[in-house]
């Protein structure tokens, strides 16, 4: 093989001083945390429902943290994880189509994914409240 040597000097790969953040990026990296929070919110359904076969004592003891303002929390935070995960999946599938992959439309269905989970997640929790499930 010759042995040729270029004067110019190259990085392997791109780097950060070369990508400028963008709202898809955020996204991405935002639905491959949901993605990975959603396993340790489905082991706290788990826990309660093995709480609810186990008998009254441990699902009382289930029901009393979930009641909790802790509980209560962790419950929010799931249930947004849940739902920005489905609107990012959302996305994807539309994406899959050929549809929206321009510029304006990577950055719409960005803010929309944003702007889509927290309402959805409010909504959910007001009517969760006026309608005393929690």
């Amino acid at each position: 093989m010759a042995n040729s040597k270029t004067g110019v000097q190259r990085p392997l790969s791109p780097h950060l001083q070369v990508y400028r953040f963008t709202t898809t990026m955020l996204m991405s990296i935002v639905h491959r945390i949901t993605g990975g929070a959603l396993y340790f919110g489905i082991l706290l359904l788990v826990g309660w429902l093995l709480a609810a076969a186990s008998g009254p004592e441990a699902f009382d003891m289930a029901q009393g943290f979930f009641g909790s303002w802790f509980g209560i929390l962790v419950l929010l935070g799931f249930s947004w994880t849940l739902i920005h995960h489905a609107i990012g999946g959302i996305r994807h599938l539309v994406w899959d189509t050929g549809a929206g992959l321009g510029p304006k439309g990577r950055e719409a269905w960005g803010l929309g994914t944003i702007i889509g989970s927290v309402v959805i997640t409010a909504a959910l929790w007001i009517g969760a409240f006026v309608f005393g499930l929690i």
